[in-house]
């Protein structure tokens, strides 16, 4: 029976929500200690040397490489649990940066010290997970990401894995002020700084490379709105000015890339021109915190207008995140926990600028807790054509979700217009 059905599905708008989620959030805290801190992954059925070859020829010759890869979809719509045989549960560092932040949110909304040192275990964890051979802190994945480009080797420092495992760091420095902290702190903001590639797109814009590789292709919109946004971040806390400075060329860039209806492509490289829920999110969250540290006009019209796109474009007649504002190929899932997380982060971030987004909370977190939470405290991670994908993945996205509902808790869960009722 689920918490929902337990404490009665209109609770969700007519009590106090945070009654509600705070139940949620310990019964997946339960799940989480006796799952563990590893698990398989959107990518698991790519990661092998067979996937990843299948997805190689899927980018060079489309017509065999789909066939090549119809069998690794098949098991993700019909048999998610098969992913096991393809490859290993692993550590995900993006995932413990989420669990870090989640913590750090439990242990202010709470004020138990208990909370704060699950935070400070799973930093204590990327402290010792971070990227082989480099001389500052940064982290990507634990697998070897096959790409249109080319294979991007496990362990190569990602700028949209880095940003997030910077601002847990910088969470809970702000609460226990540990000086092992900062000076990791300090090295992943050099990181960032130094380690990828700018590459000129107009007047004092630049877009940021996705990996320290001088190959990269830059343009993924994405990656230089979190790279605008940690450097923002580590200027004003680091007293940097340069770093700030460089912060506003990618926002600059992020900024521009922004489509005439206000939607933002994946990437402007002509190629990956697809709009859809969790990365339209990683750029309205990623500016409006920057945008919050530092002045740019460009960032506040920009995010008006892509609030506005989100709202009209990325939810479907009920209400709910929908994946894509258009399919860009076949999809073979309804709906997706990843978009529902990152929507109840971005709705806890604007609601008190744009009101409809508090509208959208009720909504989203009412359906997350009435259908998406399993009986053993878990998320179901897709909503499938037929059924549900039930297998847990924590960077696909357990962490985020639960990240998101204590970020939700900290904030206080009265919806904004019954604050101003």
């Amino acid at each position: 029976m689920g918490v929902a059905t337990e404490i009665g599905v209109g609770s969700v708008v007519e009590q106090e929500r945070s009654a509600v989620v705070s139940v949620v959030v310990d019964r997946f805290c339960g799940w989480l200690e006796n799952f563990g801190e590893t698990s398989l992954d959107f990518q698991t059925v790519y990661a092998s040397p067979l996937g990843r070859a299948a997805k190689a020829l899927y980018y060079r010759r489309r017509i065999l490489g789909t066939m090549a890869v119809a069998p690794m979809v098949f098991c993700e719509t019909f048999a998610p649990r098969a992913r096991r045989l393809f490859w290993k549960p692993q550590r995900f560092p993006i995932a413990d940066a989420h669990y870090a932040m989640a913590f750090a949110f439990l242990a202010t909304a709470r004020g138990e010290e208990k909370w704060l040192d699950r935070a400070r275990h799973f930093l204590s964890v990327l402290e010792a997970t971070r990227c082989p051979g480099m001389k500052e802190y940064g982290w990507g994945y634990p697998f070897d990401w096959e790409t249109m480009y080319g294979t991007i080797p496990a362990g190569t420092p990602l700028i949209t894995t880095t940003p997030y495992v910077y601002e847990a760091f910088s969470q809970v420095y702000s609460l226990d002020h540990d000086p092992r902290w900062l000076a990791i702190m300090e090295s992943i903001a050099h990181h960032a700084f130094t380690d990828y590639r700018d590459l000129e797109t107009g007047f004092e814009a630049a877009s940021c490379s996705y990996t320290p590789s001088p190959s990269d292709p830059c343009l993924v919109v994405n990656a230089s709105a979190y790279r605008g946004f940690l450097l923002a971040k580590a200027g004003i806390e680091l007293s940097q000015p340069k770093y700030v400075e460089a912060a506003k060329r990618n926002i600059r860039f992020v900024t521009s890339a922004q489509n005439a209806d206000g939607s933002w492509p994946y990437a402007v490289d002509g190629r990956r021109g697809f709009v859809d829920h969790y990365h339209t999110c990683f750029v309205l969250k990623s500016l409006t915190k920057a945008a919050r540290l530092i002045d740019s006009p460009e960032a506040e019209r920009a995010i008006e207008r892509g609030v506005q796109y989100y709202l009209g474009h990325l939810f479907d007649g009920t209400g709910l995140p929908r994946p894509f504002a258009h399919r860009p190929r076949l999809i073979t899932y309804r709906r997706e926990l990843y978009d529902y997380a990152e929507c109840v982060n971005l709705s806890v971030l604007l609601r008190e600028q744009f009101p409809a987004l508090d509208q959208t909370l009720v909504r989203v977190v009412a359906d997350l807790i009435e259908r998406w939470q399993r009986p053993d405290g878990s998320f179901r991670s897709r909503q499938l054509l037929l059924g549900w994908d039930q297998v847990p993945m924590h960077r696909w996205a357990q962490a985020q979700l639960f990240r998101s509902l204590c970020f939700l808790l900290k904030s206080g869960t009265l919806s904004q217009e019954t604050k101003r009722r």
